[in-house]
């Protein structure tokens, strides 16, 4: 932490958020980690600037802490990242059962695909963050439990369940790794970021296949070019549900 002014006369700034120093902390000694708290900065950290911008050296600075305290709970990158996963679910599984609870099997998974699209889009790069986590905490198992528990309580064996999840959370995962990629905002290079919800870059898709000879493409283009996120997401969902609806052998209790 940096020392007060020793100039004669320097006039102290005001207090404020930005001033005080964190809870735990005293002056002239770096402040005491909190775990559950380091997480929260992470994460206001990450909504601020991105993921690229996330160093474990500007947590520390935000924490008021040398950056080598973050390693006594982090030891790398990847374990952070992994907690701030789990945080980001915190509620999901809830979330899903207070909007689907009343529908079918179907409806129940759609809720929760829902849910976890929403939890990830609730964060910048919320999505690259949970990529590559295998979190072992209750928010992340709680999600999985959920997801399984629909599927066997339907009617459909082990394997099929465990299959079905990964595909769901594989689709919902991937789908918005795009779609906030696609509204990234302006970066600090003053590189563009997507404007007013458009997918990043429409017009230049468009001129490419208005050049080419794509008239598949060129009919198709109006709904490749919106910006409908949602609407792309819930067909897709929809190809997931109709599909484990209709498998070969439909487990017993299952409504085709």
């Amino acid at each position: 932490m940096s020392s007060p002014s020793s100039a004669e006369g320097a006039t102290s700034p005001p207090p404020s958020a930005s001033t005080s120093p964190p809870a735990g902390a005293t002056r002239g000694r770096p402040a005491r980690l909190d775990p559950s708290r380091t997480v929260e900065t992470a994460l206001r950290l990450l909504d601020e600037s991105g993921l690229d911008a996330l160093t474990m050296r500007r947590l520390a600075e935000a924490e008021g802490a040398r950056a080598g305290a973050l390693y006594r709970y982090f030891a790398t990158k990847q374990e952070l990242l992994t907690a701030m996963a789990e945080r980001m679910l915190a509620g999901v599984a809830a979330d899903a059962a207070a909007s689907g609870g009343a529908g079918d099997w179907g409806e129940r998974l759609a809720a929760l695909a829902r849910a976890m699209r929403t939890a990830l889009l609730a964060r910048r790069d919320g999505a690259r963050v949970y990529a590559g986590t295998h979190s072992t905490g209750p928010n992340t198992l709680g999600f999985a439990e959920g997801v399984t528990g629909v599927l066997r309580e339907a009617g459909f064996g082990d394997e099929a369940a465990a299959r079905a999840l990964m595909a769901v959370s594989a689709f919902t995962l991937g789908h918005t790794l795009e779609e906030q990629a696609a509204l990234e905002p302006a970066g600090a290079d003053g590189s563009e970021g997507a404007e007013g919800g458009a997918p990043a870059d429409p017009e230049r898709l468009s001129g490419a296949v208005a050049s080419g000879p794509y008239p598949h493409l060129s009919a198709a283009l109006p709904t490749l070019a919106e910006g409908d996120f949602t609407a792309h997401f819930e067909f897709g969902l929809g190809l997931l549900v109709a599909g484990l609806r209709s498998l070969e052998h439909p487990p017993s209790g299952a409504t085709a």
